[in-house]
């Protein structure tokens, strides 16, 4: 009984591994007539497209690529056909795609250049350095891949540099502008002190010229307390009054000017008698006649 079990073990055994076998070999053989109408499909795609048909050719390509994935001609011929009409985003995950799905590595090689390509166009340089270098590891000896990627680097280093020289300009802005606003705040401060000085200056005039004043008050009242202790309407009369009548024991004005007027005649009479006698006495000179 035994034996008659193992026997039907392993004939089940077979029977799966020649359905396995079956099934592989039929999945292959999808596989390739998958392929083939995917290839031929972008065969129909790639005449459209040499017939500026670009509408037909990308309906042709998507479905190629939509019967089989092992199809890198499929994806790659369309990111060039998005590529040539200029939309970039689409032509890159083409490319992408190739390169991730083809097994030989010049269709890599070709995926990652165009890749580059793709980034140089959107000025995105250092992408492009590092998909250009990919591109020469499926194939170093391309000429061309190895020359974009000498103009990629070069590109980059001045692409880097002026971005530096934008940032030293801008930190340098930054700090004239700290500058000046330390300035403009030290121009503050010092206008502050000079206003403050320019107060407390004119005070100290305002305090000397009231000095001033106090001080021209203190005369004029000086003044004008001499001149309340006159009465207005008695001050110069009576200095009149008293002019002319005379004090106790005083002469009087008239009395002294006829006092003076009769010196004067005495001297009058004594000059003259001293005037005659000097033209008595004198001698008088003959002149002789030449």
């Amino acid at each position: 009984m035994r034996k008659e079990m193992n026997n039907t073990s392993t004939i089940l055994v077979l029977l799966l591994v020649c359905f396995s076998s079956f099934a592989q070999e039929v999945d292959e053989k999808e596989k390739e007539k998958a392929l083939r109408l995917s290839t031929n499909l972008t065969w129909d795609g790639n005449k459209a497209l040499s017939e500026d048909n670009f509408i037909a050719a990308e309906v042709d390509y998507r479905k190629a690529i939509s019967k089989s994935p092992d199809n890198s001609a499929a994806p790659y011929n369309l990111g060039n056909a998005y590529y040539n009409n200029e939309t970039y985003n689409e032509a890159f995950s083409r490319f992408k795609e190739a390169g991730e799905t083809s097994t030989s590595k010049d269709d890599k090689h070709k995926a990652y250049h165009n890749m580059g390509n793709v980034f140089m166009k959107r000025k995105d340089y250092a992408k492009a350095v590092e998909a250009y270098k990919e591109a020469l590891r499926n194939d170093p000896t391309d000429e061309e891949t190895r020359y974009n990627l000498a103009l990629a680097k070069e590109l980059l280093k001045k692409d880097q540099d002026e971005k530096k020289q934008n940032q030293d300009d801008k930190d340098k802005d930054k700090e004239d502008q700290d500058e000046n606003k330390d300035q403009d705040k030290k121009d503050e401060g010092e206008n502050e002190d000079k206003k403050d000085q320019g107060e407390d200056g004119d005070k100290g005039d305002e305090g000397d010229q009231d000095e001033e004043k106090k001080d021209d008050n203190s005369e004029g009242d000086g003044d004008n307390k001499s001149d309340q202790q006159k009465k207005p309407e008695q001050g110069d009369g009576e200095n009149e009054q008293n002019q002319q009548q005379p004090r106790p024991n005083q002469l009087s004005k008239q009395q002294v000017e006829n006092l003076l007027r009769a010196m004067q005649n005495a001297e009058k009479k004594v000059q003259d008698k001293i005037d005659a006698k000097k033209v008595k006495g004198a001698k008088i000179k003959n002149e002789k006649d030449w």
